[in-house]
């Protein structure tokens, strides 16, 4: 039996669990060049909730009435390709059902890897902070780079890159524990507490000498704010606007768009799918880093099948700590 989360409605507003349904199929078969692989965990990117949308961005939209689909990790039991063999581990974008019929183009897990390690900072989620801040932002030595949603899974890897590479880096987290982490583990130079402190009057304190680089994951006020504290040809690398994603029609933009003619600002949105030349450097520099403990990540993992819809849902409300993962079930 194949168990499937279908995407069944588009939400009006906030996603919720009855978007989605629950179905059960007939395992598929693997034709020629082809392997069948089992669910072992999913990935979580708040960025999925713009795939329910009925239009095109970045990625299609996600089509009603088919599992829905998103990064995960399963393992191959069964291949009709020499690409790949059975126990070997693959992530990329699949969907969200107990078995996938997958080709040789998918990415193979390094043997050893661990699994949130892998969809974690060395997964989409660390390939995104690299090249988001070192490409689109550009910090240089002794500059101020500050991250929103720093606590996250790309912000928190963004963050550290900006300290690896000599900046005074700064976070922005939601609540006092993910901002501790940020202090204790990341090794953040501060971090501010957007739920329980003014940002406008931290942001002055934490960085006096304003912000070269802004890693945007937010959004909305979010981005207003900090634009009036970027300083003369600072960069923004726009990842994300989480802020925005569930409030169904697109909002205006900052009110301060001045401040980009003034201060000779360079917004640049990105995609990570548009440098997958830049993914054999970024994934080396990653687990060096990684394995040198210059990079501390966390992973809230959730559990079962079931759960799979309710644990998407906690990406918006703030309730995970680091990247959000699923676990069904353990290698074999």
């Amino acid at each position: 039996m194949n168990r499937q989360w279908i995407y069944a409605t588009r939400p009006d507003g906030p996603v919720g669990v009855d978007n989605f349904e629950y179905r059960e199929t007939a395992i598929p078969e693997p034709g020629d060049g082809q392997a069948l692989a089992r669910l072992c965990y999913l990935s979580f990117e708040p960025a999925m909730r713009t795939w329910l949308e009925d239009f095109i961005t970045y990625m299609p939209p996600a089509p009603l009435g088919q599992p829905m689909v998103g990064p995960g990790v399963f393992q191959v039991v069964a291949s009709n390709t020499p690409a790949l063999n059975e126990g070997d581990l693959v992530s990329g974008m699949m969907s969200w059902q107990d078995y996938e019929v997958v080709d040789g183009n998918v990415r193979v897990v390094p043997p050893g890897t661990p699994i949130p390690v892998m969809l974690g900072p060395m997964g989409g989620t660390g390939l995104t902070a690299y090249i988001g801040l070192l490409d689109i932002g550009r910090p240089q030595p002794g500059e101020t780079v500050l991250t929103s949603g720093a606590a996250g899974a790309t912000g928190s890897v963004a963050a550290q890159i900006a300290r690896i590479k000599g900046c005074r880096s700064v976070g922005i987290a939601g609540g006092a524990d993910k901002c501790r982490w940020l202090l204790e583990e990341a090794r953040l130079d501060a971090a501010i507490d957007y739920k329980n402190e003014d940002v406008d009057a931290q942001l002055a304190e934490a960085c006096p000498d304003g912000v070269d680089v802004y890693f945007d994951n937010v959004g909305g006020d979010m981005l207003e704010t900090v634009m009036g504290h970027m300083n003369q040809g600072g960069r923004v690398a726009v990842c994300g606007a989480i802020s925005t994603y569930n409030q169904g029609l697109r909002r205006p933009g900052p009110s301060n768009m001045f401040e980009i003619i003034e201060k000779r600002l360079t917004l640049q949105g990105f995609v990570m799918f548009d440098h997958l030349d830049r993914v054999p450097a970024a994934s080396a520099d990653l687990a060096q880093w990684v394995t040198d403990g210059e990079i501390a990540f966390q992973t809230d993992i959730q559990e079962g099948f079931d759960n799979i819809p309710t644990t998407f849902l906690r990406l918006f409300s703030g309730a995970n700590h680091g990247k959000q993962l699923l676990k069904v079930r353990d290698p074999e």
